[in-house]
């Protein structure tokens, strides 16, 4: 697909000769996808080219029968190709939306092991990674998800290495949590192919205040915004996040980030206005609901993977965070 050609623009530094003359992408796109997770991938690529003055990167549309495909936002997009004749490309990138069933599914991962099979590099855009794992295309990969499919993801697919990082490449496979964390997987690619003062001059174009690297880790949920507060507390509750299912004490936690207890609790209180326990317990509540939602799990099990041993207090606790029972949430359709 091309675009304007412009002369380039100054950079800050040398740009690397990549070793191919060019590359291209495709987007699998399934109805409900997420049309700003798509454009955030495509207009990264976009930007680098303006800033070369050449069409390194190019980008084609892929649907499962080559017909047009309606975004989340209820906005139509043109289809070049059907999942059978997708041509030559570097990777074949997955997008989906809230929900991972969709009339052709099966055409669509068929098409997806049979492009693993041939050795094709693949990737996804938040809830794609679900697929390429439905597909069998991530065994033996680190692969990341959108925060909030990760616990769902990870109780269905256990073998498979889900990080919750804000991207993942891991040999052939490029996975990212989507959102503004597809520039930061296609800056990567860009910093990869020219060098990190290419991929700089694209992130100020789009006023990407930090380019984040693989290692960096998503909000773990809403209102979880921690920048700029104590590293401690950003550890302790890492620690909580990442031990849902068999929740740490107190003085574990304490031990942890090398405080005491009531060190602890002072950090709480002052950063975020409640007790490491009420933290906590909210954290285990948010994931159960994840479940709820996104899985077929029974409400016992649920209880058990959030670490609550007691059925009746899991619901008690449940019903004081929500307003309602846990099995009026697994009743509701989103």
């Amino acid at each position: 697909m091309a675009v304007p050609q412009s002369p380039a623009l100054v950079l800050a530094g040398p740009v690397s000769e990549p070793s191919q003359a060019s590359r291209q992408f495709a987007f699998l796109l399934v109805d409900k996808f997420s049309m700003f997770s798509l454009a955030a991938a495509i207009d990264t690529v976009r930007s680098a080219n303006r800033l070369l003055g050449r069409d390194f990167y190019g980008w084609t549309t892929v649907s499962c029968d080559g017909e047009a495909v309606m975004a989340s936002n209820g906005l139509p997009i043109k289809i070049d190709y059907g999942v059978a004749d997708v041509p030559p490309v570097d990777i074949l990138f997955v997008s989906v939306g809230l929900s991972t069933e969709f009339p052709g599914k099966s055409k669509v991962l068929a098409a997806l092991r049979s492009w693993g099979r041939r050795g094709g590099t693949l990737g996804a855009l938040s809830v794609g990674s679900y697929l390429l794992a439905e597909a069998g295309q991530l065994e033996g990969h680190r692969c990341t998800i959108h925060w909030e499919n990760r616990a769902g993801f990870m109780e269905r697919f256990p073998h498979i290495e889900c990080t919750g990082n804000v991207f993942e490449i891991d040999r052939k496979r490029y996975t990212c949590a989507g959102g503004t964390t597809s520039i930061d997987l296609m800056l990567e690619i860009v910093r990869g192919d020219f060098g990190p003062s290419l991929a700089n001059a694209v992130a100020n174009q789009f006023q990407h205040e930090r380019i984040r690297s693989a290692g960096d880790r998503q909000r773990v949920g809403p209102e979880r915004d921690l920048t700029g507060k104590s590293e401690k507390l950003r550890k302790i509750v890492e620690l909580m996040a990442d031990s849902l299912d068999e929740p740490r004490s107190a003085v574990q936690l304490a031990k942890a980030a090398g405080l005491s207890v009531r060190q602890v609790e002072r950090l709480f209180l002052r950063h975020l206005n409640m007790t490491p326990g009420r933290y906590y317990m909210r954290l285990r509540l948010e994931r159960a609901r994840e479940l709820l939602r996104q899985t077929n799990m029974p409400i016992l099990d649920v209880a058990i993977a959030t670490g609550f041993t007691s059925h009746s207090y899991f619901a008690q606790s449940y019903r004081q965070q929500f307003g309602r029972p846990p099995s009026e949430e697994r009743r509701t359709t989103y």
